[in-house]
């Protein structure tokens, strides 16, 4: 899939980023994984974001990693098109793209480097020679520590040709306008705020159509069910499941640090697919937490 086909992707359609199922000693469970995007299949994502934040590739080895992309492509081959995410320093995240791309990706999402502020030039560098180390296609992730501008993604819209997406997870509405205006149609834009499913509309307002839905993780029917409404204009079925279900969702993930993956990994379990735990430094809900969430799903029905 060449970058513009997969640009062509990304502009229409639900996105989704899977869990990656771990055993109760934290081990990578394979099996488990596959029957996840088997079950997942049928809803209809246009993409799905593999080893991405919720898929917790921050705590996956390298060796892993592949084994994640791996799974994810051939369960998924000919069905729908995988993105791996992709991280860490310049040449880490070079080293994730490089090898996404020998696994048969048809893309990456590029996640933000660690923990450092880096200044625009330095960002520019960053983000082009990771573009420059693969053909395939490349989605620049804004978040943490990675706030591009326009001007500077100007400048990589110019210098690399493969990339052609842009994943805003930070929210200030002035800089996304800026951003949006200034870039045009040169890249596709999706919304990659927590629970995006509640931002979703004033995003479309802002030349935004598409998001990355972490509830389509366990509950992909209501998921499927929110997007089609929103891609309809039909806001009264987005604003009865927003105020029913998405805001006592968000009171409840922010509970907690982390749990942003936390929660969705006991959606999937209280649906009857679960993932196992999640990795440290992140830490799974109490158990009464997990019983809110289960009187929260339960008016929603089977998934």
């Amino acid at each position: 899939m060449s970058p513009q086909e997969l640009k062509l992707v990304l502009e229409s359609g639900l996105l989704s980023f899977p869990l990656t199922d771990f055993d109760a000693e934290l081990n990578f469970e394979p099996k488990g994984y596959a029957e996840r995007l088997e079950w997942l299949q049928p809803y209809g994502a246009s993409a799905l974001f593999a080893a991405g934040g919720t898929g917790e590739f921050f705590s996956l080895e390298p060796g892993e990693y592949s084994d994640v992309i791996r799974v994810a492509l051939d369960t998924c081959r000919g069905r729908t098109p995988i993105l791996a995410g992709a991280g860490g320093p310049t040449r880490v995240a070079i080293q994730y793209a490089q090898e996404a791309e020998r696994l048969g990706a048809q893309g990456i999402l590029l996640l933000p480097h660690y923990l450092t502020e880096a200044s625009q030039e330095g960002l520019i560098a960053h983000v082009q020679a990771v573009c420059r180390s693969v053909k395939f296609g490349v989605v620049v992730y804004n978040r943490g520590a990675c706030r591009l501008t326009p001007q500077s993604l100007l400048v990589l819209a110019e210098t690399c040709p493969n990339l052609i997406g842009f994943k805003d997870g930070i929210g200030d509405i002035e800089k996304f306008v800026a951003i949006r205006q200034t870039l045009g149609e040169r890249f596709a834009y999706l919304g990659g705020l927590p629970t995006a499913e509640v931002f979703a509309g004033a995003y479309k307002a802002m030349g935004c159509p598409v998001y990355s839905s972490a509830v389509f993780n366990f509950i992909p029917k209501t998921a499927m069910a929110f997007y089609n409404a929103h891609a309809a204009n039909d806001t009264a079925t987005c604003d009865r499941l927003i105020r029913d279900f998405f805001l006592p969702y968000i009171a409840l993930r922010n509970k907690g640090e982390g749990y942003a993956v936390s929660i969705v990994k006991a959606g999937a379990a209280i649906a009857g697919h679960s993932a196992g735990p999640v990795r440290p430094p992140l830490s799974d809900m109490l158990p009464a937490e997990v019983e809110e969430l289960r009187a929260l799903m339960a008016p929603l029905g089977a998934q």
